[in-house]
């Protein structure tokens, strides 16, 4: 029989079973099994047409059944089936940002390097000093390595988009390695939750802006690079500007809009993107845009997910949360394919998808290739600008048609009256037990299930960590069972414990 790896947000709805033997001929059968025997694997895998959605990828050994004949695509017994769809990867008050640099960036790069492939321009080669010379002497005497490759990371200009999770440990390993201009896009400030994987930051940096905190860091690890800082919102009005004066791109977003926005810049102005996202033990890594030796650019974002899940189909790691060790390994790796993408040394990810999976330590790596149905850069590309990504990700839509809300404070009037009220929690067992307020759990996968537990006759609240999962509940039980008395906690427990119980667990 042939096996099915079922990627880790997934492994809910098949009882955290990591794989699965299957006995179908085809992937349409193989689907339909997989979708009979777990139900609840449907809306993720297929949408109201029966056909495969366009967020999820399947990948027989090391291709995409895309390139074989998709949906038709034989199962021999020996075969390995990956489901890959695709994650945010983030938090998401960890939103990269853009906008006002602190310091100005230096003038923009040409679109090759010395031997034909995506990178900074050949030029004049920099002069090292006798400090960094020292500095850099594992690298030069790496044979294949050289001063050549080290004088490359000292001309190049690396953007990095994030500087949380996963920008952390790039932006160190960047720094360290001596890429000569690093600009660090943000607008967050540092919360003591980041302090479990952000390990840019300490506790001195709580509440402080991140790329100044940042800065401050990798100033002190390396004194001979020039650091640009970009405290703001990263949006279709300023992508372009910012993007433009550097010569590689490091995706560290964690939301849809944004990688969407990202990607787009970097095919419009002709960026290779090194891309890389987690979610709570697997972690994702490619290199996109990257134009080979003869100039020739490779698939894109957009070649693997032509379109984003639906709002809340997809948790980020505030809900779903995320292995405090895995956005440094994903990190470091992201870091090394911009090493490669930079001095033109090895082989990078252009083409392919690479994944790990920290649970049962495996690593596959996939075929990708370019679409010419892609809207950006395919056979007839539609998108010529940037565009509303909230919109294309369907966030307005959301926005649209409101859930009912109440707040931490106005559910605490509630408990101090004594009204009559049910007081619902979508969270995990394992969430439950780190800090509750006395709801009745019923975690989000088995709210449709437990619907008779649920009351029409009083006012309901359901919450979870920060709001989203208890959103997705309600608008679950809305549409299915037409409630009508359901309101969101906004802000989720968090924002119970700030405002109602600062003396509870965070988490």
């Amino acid at each position: 029989m042939a096996t099915v790896i079922i990627p880790t947000p997934l492994r809910k709805f098949t009882n955290n079973t990591a794989r699965l033997n299957v006995s179908g001929a085809t992937i349409q059968d193989t689907v339909q099994e997989l979708t009979t025997n777990f139900p609840d694997l449907k809306k993720h895998l297929l949408d109201t047409d029966g056909k495969i959605r366009s967020y999820v990828n399947i990948f027989i050994g090391n291709d995409d059944i895309r390139s074989l004949q998709q949906e038709k695509t034989t199962v021999k017994e020996d075969a390995v089936i990956s489901i890959v769809p695709a994650i945010a990867g983030g938090v998401p008050d960890d939103t990269a940002g853009s906008g006002n640099s602190n310091a100005k960036p230096g003038a923009a790069a040409g679109p090759g390097n010395a031997n034909g492939r995506s990178g900074p321009s050949a030029s004049a080669a920099p002069v090292f000093t006798k400090e960094e010379l020292a500095r850099y002497n594992r690298h030069i005497i790496i044979p294949e390595f050289g001063m050549e490759a080290q004088q490359k990371l000292k001309a190049a200009k690396v953007l990095v988009i994030g500087s949380g999770g996963l920008g952390s440990p790039v932006l160190l390993y960047l720094a360290a390695a001596g890429v000569g201009t690093i600009g660090i896009v943000d607008f967050d400030v540092v919360d003591d939750s980041n302090l479990q994987r952000q390990v840019l930051f300490g506790v001195d940096e709580i509440g402080k802006p991140k790329v100044e905190a940042a800065r401050r860091r990798l100033q002190a690890l390396n004194p001979y690079i020039q650091l640009n800082i970009y405290n703001t919102h990263l949006n279709s009005q300023n992508a372009l500007d910012i993007l433009r004066d550097y010569d590689v791109i490091a995706d560290g977003t964690d939301n849809f809009p944004t990688r969407y926005l990202v990607n787009d810049a970097s095919v419009l102005l002709g960026k290779p993107n090194v891309y890389a996202s987690i979610f709570q033990f697997e972690g994702q890594v490619s290199v996109f845009n990257y134009r080979n030796a003869k100039g020739e650019p490779g698939p894109n974002y957009r070649d693997l997910y032509p379109t984003p899940p639906p709002p809340g189909l997809v948790p980020s790691c505030a809900e779903g949360g995320v292995l405090g060790v895995l956005p440094g390994i994903i990190g470091s790796l992201q870091a090394l394919e911009v090493i490669k993408v930079i001095t033109g040394v090895g082989d990078t990810l252009s083409g392919r998808f690479y994944i790990f999976d920290a649970l049962g330590f495996e690593s596959r790596t996939f075929n990708i290739s370019r679409r010419e149905d892609n809207p950006i850069n395919g056979k007839n590309p539609t998108i010529t600008a940037l565009i509303d990504y909230e919109q294309f990700c369907g966030m307005r839509a959301v926005e649209e048609k409101p859930l009912k809300e109440i707040t931490a404070k106005e559910l605490y009037q509630l408990q101090v009256h004594g009204e009559a009220f049910q007081l619902i929690d979508v969270r995990e067992p394992h969430e439950y037990d780190i800090v509750n307020i006395g709801a009745e759990l019923i975690p989000l996968a088995t709210v449709a299930d437990n619907a008779d537990r649920i009351y029409r006759d009083k006012k309901v609240i359901v919450h979870c960590k920060m709001g989203g999962r208890s959103a997705k509940a309600i608008r679950e039980l809305e549409e299915k069972f037409g409630y009508t008395n359901l309101y969101n906690l906004k802000g989720g427990i968090l924002s119970y414990i700030d405002e109602v119980q600062p003396e509870l667990t965070k988490y």
